[in-house]
């Protein structure tokens, strides 16, 4: 098609020819057919000359992460049977949040039946969808008169995934959060026998172990195992109005991320719930809920929904939420699970109680968590993605 240069040089040319043959000036009938002929020609170098290329897109990583870099390498095969005339390859990069723009690569000459690549550098500043394409083909006359766009290349997705931070997750018995863990296993009874040790101030007289004390010089004490965290839900309140501020909803998104990431990273049988009827679990999880989070916006889709989860062991339920009034922490509240303790992360209030976090900044919930389990601050250093 013509370019808007090449449609001002056509329509002189005609407005040439016309003036020419109605003041019968010889000169204007030769610069006008000059014209139309310089257009003719621009269309047609495009269509002969257009280059037989066949394009892969490579994109890695394949999952980016708010803040990283990615690149987009794109590898050509030429497989015309001449020299190609220099083209320009162009394509689309459409995110989800931000303003679109497009990518311009420069190829030179290529000669028949070779091959070449390029790419360029994907900065990924939020989480999002970024969709990469068509990738197209342009080449231009010498002129600037005439354009041609092939396709050869389809739409590309990319997910840039919330940034997270590596936290620690809670033991038994250290931290606020660990002493509520083990008062917990100590009311659920005492787990699978594990041994003998001497009697020492302040065990149960009914742990005693008599035959084993009349074999013995002192008394001897059963010691039983305890059962320790082996699974964490995290929940996420995506109901319009329980963060106040875009902000807080961003600051609780990476909390989430960093939660579900953290608890995979240590073993626990993690599980992902938010709006819409979203439950996520199994070996996938964490893959599966950076994809969601990605996404995820404010939802007026059902509320999310919350059952005991059965499994061995002691449960952490984390609800992420602007406040402690929002629907999601009352569902957690409302279910019955001796075995499970429950846990909020706010966005927009202070910690109420000592078992919760404030997640105001990403400091204050860094600090907060790390201070909850009892491993104290995270270094900047230490910070995960």
């Amino acid at each position: 098609m013509l370019t808007r240069q090449g449609l001002v040089i056509l329509a002189a040319g005609i407005v040439a020819v016309i003036v020419a043959r109605t003041f019968a000036v010889i000169e204007l009938f030769v610069i006008g057919a000059a014209l139309f002929a310089a257009a003719v020609f621009a269309v047609g170098y495009v269509r002969l000359r257009r280059p037989k290329i066949v394009a892969v897109r490579w994109i890695h990583p394949s999952v980016l992460v708010a803040g990283d870099t990615g690149r987009v390498d794109i590898h050509l095969d030429h497989a015309g049977r001449s020299r190609s005339a220099p083209f320009t390859l162009c394509e689309s990069v459409n995110r989800t949040m931000g303003d679109p723009h497009e990518a311009r690569l420069p190829i030179a000459s290529l000669p028949a039946q070779s091959r070449t690549s390029s790419g360029y550098r994907l900065p990924s500043a939020v989480r999002g969808l970024i969709l990469l394409g068509p990738l197209q083909v342009e080449i231009r006359d010498p002129l600037g008169l005439a354009v041609m766009l092939t396709p050869v290349a389809d739409v590309d997705e990319v997910v840039v995934a919330p940034k997270s931070f590596a936290l620690d997750m809670p033991q038994l018995g250290q931290g606020v959060l660990g002493a509520a863990l083990l008062d917990r296993a100590r009311r659920l009874g005492p787990g699978d026998f594990h041994g003998l040790r001497e009697y020492a101030a302040g065990d149960e007289p009914r742990t005693i172990h008599w035959r084993a004390s009349a074999r013995s010089d002192n008394l001897m004490v059963k010691e039983h195992t305890v059962e320790g965290l082996h699974r964490c839900t995290v929940v996420f309140d995506a109901a319009p109005g329980s963060h106040a501020t875009a902000p807080s909803f961003e600051r609780g998104v990476t909390a989430a991320a960093s939660l579900v990431n953290s608890a995979v990273r240590a073993g626990l049988t993690t599980r992902f719930v938010t709006s819409g009827g979203i439950d996520l679990r199994g070996p996938e999880v964490s893959t599966h809920t950076m994809r969601v989070l990605a996404r995820l916006e404010p939802s007026s889709a059902a509320p999310a929904t919350l059952t005991r989860d059965t499994g061995d062991g002691l449960g952490l339920v984390v609800v992420v939420t602007g406040s402690r009034r929002g629907p999601a922490w009352r569902a957690a509240l409302a279910v019955s699970d001796p075995t499970s303790t429950a846990l909020a992360v706010t966005t927009d209030e202070p910690a109420g109680t000592r078992v919760s976090v404030a997640a105001r900044s990403e400091d204050e919930f860094l600090v907060g968590w790390q201070s909850l389990v009892g491993r104290g601050r995270v270094d900047l250093a230490e910070r995960g993605s």
